[in-house]
């Protein structure tokens, strides 16, 4: 399971502007391009919250790995976004986020989908990776730091 084949250096926001859940939630997923409707109606942000319901993807430390199931894509996504002045995302912690992955599944990738979330934990366990990442200056150092731990981790 490579991270690195499904994620991209244009799924990479280095500076997140929003700072609510929902309005991250918009910015993350409009650099896959899969939604056309108009601001409030992404289909993909809806996914994403009714997965929030269940609990939040926001897992501490700073990090939230919001992932959905979301109908009509054929691969898995990986995006990455970093926030300097954090979200309120609900984490378990109760602290701002700041590191986002986000992972987009097929409907029919049950297995997939979970290897990519534990591999993704994994490499997100390593806390100079975190640090590397809040402190690496362009998304081309966000992505290379990325494939970088991709190929660390197993």
């Amino acid at each position: 399971m490579n991270i690195s084949d499904m994620i991209a250096k244009k799924y990479i926001i280095e500076d997140l502007k929003s700072r609510r859940k929902n309005d991250a939630l918009n910015e993350l997923t409009a650099v896959f391009g899969l939604d056309n409707a108009p601001e409030g109606n992404n289909q993909t942000v809806k996914v994403l919250l009714e997965r929030e319901k269940l609990g939040s993807t926001g897992i501490g430390e700073g990090i939230a790995i919001p992932h959905g199931k979301v109908s009509g894509i054929e691969k898995i996504y990986i995006g990455f976004g970093r926030s300097k002045a954090g979200v309120d995302f609900n984490a378990l912690d109760g602290r701002p986020v700041h590191l986002f992955f986000i992972l987009l599944a097929p409907e029919n990738s049950s297995s997939t989908h979970l290897k990519a979330l534990a591999k993704l934990s994994r490499m997100l366990m390593d806390q100079p990776f975190r640090e590397h990442l809040m402190k690496a200056g362009s998304a081309d150092a966000i992505y290379s730091a990325i494939v970088d731990m991709d190929q660390r981790v197993i």
